[in-house]
């Protein structure tokens, strides 16, 4: 953080802040579009992430500000359980909402947040948002919850209160988020395990595209209809709950029955880049980046040509990240159409690589992307120099 918080807030307040917690955004590495259809992702946490200054006051009230935002708010104890208008505050406001619906005692507080992930990008700034609130309020007020359980309040917010119908990689990743490791997860069970990556002589590269996303939802939900097709159509000879539960072996034995281009792309998709997912751990267990890397491509590819959720910009990213002799693996992050992509990044070349990088997406695409260094960090910690 190149800014100090801990000033910050008391130019905001007037006062010093009691505690002052981070969060961190996240990335998906490889198993894309395979969570809604029972298979596994692996996210980790970045650098990148959400700062929150917190104080008490004496007003039975909650005031929210934000150095990425103009718009603040101030929000009575006894309305908590409304949305206000200014959009980023509802995320904290939800959180306060959910625990005070579980009976815990809060007490008036001014907040301070503060995050470096961009918004919009995929990153899962609003996860990050959650979390930080939780796990400060948590830790502030010893109020006994655990990880999971903030997990899954952070979850209700963005379901029940925002209004999103997303899944719960966003907030579990962010939350269990360890250096040098990342977290394969199963979705449906929450069951997961941890993986080392020793990213030795790289640096993971977050390119953001830039481009704004209003299709994805759309593009989504037909995803999601799609494979719910290949699905109906495998249970006329086999007995499935989710795609996901076929290997790749298994599922060239009946994909026979998809006679439909399109819906047996998507599945293939599915299948695949579920068994990528089993690889890639594999892979990372055994020091072999280069293999990762060539998941990583290989992923993209599919979600090109399959299940068509990438785009000329993202591609274009990837094109270049191919040819790009320091670079040996990348891939779009996230659903898609617009968003990041990721890319492992031999260190000493961050410079030349966004130099190079900006030159070839200008002429391809008529504007800049952004682009980002992270190492693969923890998930929520309380800072204890105050001073940020």
């Amino acid at each position: 953080m190149n800014i100090n918080l801990q000033e910050k807030f008391a130019g905001q307040y007037h006062k010093k802040a009691d505690a002052i917690y981070f969060t961190p955004g996240r990335v998906n590495l490889i198993g894309e579009h395979i969570d809604y259809n029972g298979g596994l992702v692996m996210p980790c946490a970045i650098t990148l992430g959400t700062w929150v200054a917190i104080a008490p006051n004496n007003e039975s009230r909650f005031r929210f500000k934000s150095l990425n935002f103009d718009v603040q708010t101030a929000v009575a104890s006894n309305t908590i359980n409304e949305k206000d208008g200014s959009l980023w505050a509802n995320y904290p406001i939800g959180v306060i909402n959910e625990f005070i619906k579980d009976g815990k005692i809060i007490k008036g507080l001014d907040f301070l947040f503060y995050g470096n992930i961009p918004i919009g990008s995929g990153l899962s700034s609003s996860a990050s948002i959650e979390i930080a609130t939780a796990y400060a309020l948590n830790n502030y007020f010893n109020l006994g919850y655990d990880k999971l359980e903030l997990v899954k309040i952070a979850k209700r917010v963005e379901n029940d209160f925002i209004g999103l119908n997303s899944g719960i990689m966003d907030q579990f990743a962010v939350a269990f988020g360890e250096k040098n490791k990342a977290i394969v997860l199963d979705c449906e069970t929450l069951k997961y395990k941890m993986v080392d990556v020793d990213l030795g002589n790289y640096v993971l590269a977050i390119i953001n595209t830039n481009k704004p996303r209003e299709l994805t939802d759309s593009k989504y939900n037909e995803r999601v209809a799609e494979c719910q097709t290949a699905l109906k159509l495998l249970n006329e000879e086999i007995n499935l709950h989710y795609l996901c539960e076929l290997t790749a072996e298994k599922f060239a034995l009946h994909s026979h029955v998809i006679t439909d281009k399109t819906i047996l792309n998507r599945a293939t998709h599915v299948v695949k880049e579920n068994d990528r997912v089993h690889l890639a751990a594999k892979a990372l267990n055994g020091g072999n980046l280069e293999e990762f890397g060539r998941l990583m491509y290989a992923s993209h590819e599919s979600l090109r040509t399959l299940y068509e959720v990438s785009g000329k910009e993202l591609d274009a990213l990837v094109d270049f990240c191919t040819d790009y002799e320091h670079v040996i693996g990348a891939r779009m992050t996230g659903a898609g159409f617009g968003g990041c992509a990721i890319a492992l990044l031999e260190k000493g070349f961050e410079e030349d690589f966004a130099k190079h990088l900006t030159d070839y997406y200008v002429d391809q695409i008529g504007y800049p992307a952004a682009i980002y260094i992270s190492e693969i960090g923890n998930g929520p910690y309380l800072i204890t120099n105050a001073q940020g």
